[in-house]
């Protein structure tokens, strides 16, 4: 009886161990391998894993890593300012009677209502940029950690496989 539940719990540490190292991967004895051998075949083919991949299961890379700048809007608004001032002058010399006849305070509230229209365009614009941009790097680094995450169960696949354990997704 005792060597029933000695082996109940061998067989549920190594299959927490599979299922949490190896993503999806059922390895079972194909030679009648005994559970303490099975467990250090995992072991090793988990580390041999590791170091040929580079990725870990217990530690996958995060978003973080993708590096993401600051500060779109700001330089979008910085950019429209300046471009609506300079178009309102622009404007403005186009049709010099009209303008020529404002007075300074009437020509400085122009270009500073087109400077601010601007502006809010250029802010737009940049913080849809820097958004699309962002969630580019993010579905970049899924896309890298799920090829690691594969290259990872192939590699423990192979490894298991070769000592003769059978392995099913």
């Amino acid at each position: 009886m005792n060597r029933v539940r000695r082996f109940i719990a061998v067989t549920v540490i190594v299959w927490l161990a599979v299922d949490a190292s190896a993503q999806d991967v059922n390895v079972t004895p194909a030679k009648g391998q005994s559970p303490e051998q099975m467990q250090k075949d995992m072991a090793e083919c988990q580390g041999l894993a590791m170091q040929s991949t580079g990725y870990s299961p217990a530690a996958p890379p995060s978003n973080s890593t993708a590096t993401t700048q600051r500060g779109g809007r700001l330089r979008g608004a910085t950019t429209g300012a300046v471009a609506g001032a300079a178009a309102a002058e622009v404007r403005g010399n186009r049709n010099e009677e009209i303008y020529d006849s404002a007075t300074h305070d009437q020509r400085e509230d122009y270009r500073r209502n087109q400077a601010a229209s601007a502006a809010a365009a250029g802010a737009v614009i940049s913080g849809s940029r820097q958004r699309r941009d962002r969630r580019r790097a993010r579905k970049n680094t899924a896309s890298q950690a799920n090829a690691g995450e594969e290259a990872y169960t192939q590699a423990y696949s192979g490894c298991m496989m070769g000592r003769n354990y059978t392995v099913s997704p």
